[in-house]
């Protein structure tokens, strides 16, 4: 087996994640100073430093998995699936010269076909997918994961996410002030007068800032749907590093099966085989079943279509 010189990379799309969460990186930056300053008056910049630092956790093994047990309820594999799971994964890395042993394999107890790569080190399949799929097809599933690693996908969305966990919380916490007050100002008396006004002095003051920091205010609307476009290209890529080891027409035919359960189950789903897998504190996997149909729902689509993906891996299905 030859093991290729850089066992790792950060493609353009990995690169564009992380430049498309600044500015969630950037408000959340603001919010832990804030908390840390009034929090330890005297060493507020410590917070920071430690919520800086602690980005390295998604590299952390024993970090990782936990995260995997706890959050994307994931299991290590039984002896009889790891019988399986490895001959088919030696495969694959010595295809593409990457340490397999550097990643952990682990089970999704779903009954749906699905696989995704997680946080620095973590490789996972579904039941489903063990059980009904062909030694080849498998293969082509875990190469497309693969790919999701080496080329910085699943990292980069992960921390990219993780660092927005502030801004997002921040957010949450202010809608639901939005609410109280609005419900209170729907009451009588004093109290409704009160947070009647205190609603228009905070909507001027949102006002201001959005006349005179409109860019940011586009930018962070845009943000989501720049974000999913960039996932879905990402998939793509994903698709041709799984393709040019050799698992093409496989990739292909896992398509196809998921093309064909969605139409027996009347539902109109982009596929998934997700590299940034369901969407937890990890914020590592968004599934595509089940996700909002009409044109806001394809905009913000974590996966491309079955006919985008197929179409890219053409190509390679003619060499064949």
């Amino acid at each position: 087996m030859h093991l290729a010189k850089r066992q790792r990379s950060i493609d353009v799309t990995a690169m564009v994640q992380l430049l498309l969460q600044l500015p969630s990186f950037l408000a959340s930056l603001v919010i832990v100073a804030v908390l840390s300053q009034l929090l330890l008056p005297d060493m507020g910049w410590l917070g920071g430093l430690l919520w800086l630092a602690s980005g390295a956790m998604a590299f952390h093994r024993p970090t990782e998995r936990a995260l995997a047990r706890h959050l994307l309820n994931l299991r290590h594999p039984t002896p009889r699936e790891l019988s399986r799971l490895e001959p088919l994964w030696r495969a694959v890395t010595a295809r593409t010269g990457v340490e397999g042993r550097a990643y952990e394999l682990w089970i999704e107890d779903s009954d749906h076909l699905n696989a995704l790569a997680a946080a620095g080190h973590i490789v996972g399949v579904t039941r489903f997918s063990l059980e009904r799929l062909s030694d080849g097809q498998l293969a082509a599933v875990l190469a497309h994961e693969l790919g999701h690693h080496v080329r910085g996908h699943a990292w980069s969305s992960l921390l990219g996410q993780w660092y927005a966990v502030p801004g997002r919380l921040a957010w949450a916490v202010v809608r639901k002030l939005i609410r109280l007050v609005t419900v209170t100002v729907t009451g009588h008396g004093r109290m409704g007068f009160w947070a009647a006004a205190l609603l228009l002095v905070a909507g001027a003051a949102v006002l201001l800032v959005a006349v005179e920091y409109w860019y940011v205010i586009l930018t962070l609307a845009a943000a989501p749907y720049l974000l999913a476009a960039v996932t879905r290209r990402a998939e793509v890529r994903a698709d041709h590093h799984a393709a040019a080891a050799g698992f093409g027409p496989m990739l292909a035919e896992v398509l196809h099966m998921m093309q064909a359960a969605d139409r027996e189950s009347g539902s109109v789903t982009a596929p998934a085989l997700s590299g940034c897998g369901k969407t937890t504190a990890m914020g590592t996997r968004t599934p595509a079943r089940g996700h909002r149909q009409g044109l806001s729902g394809k905009l913000l689509s974590s996966h491309p279509d079955y006919h985008t993906r197929l179409h890219h891996l053409a190509p390679y299905l003619k060499q064949r």
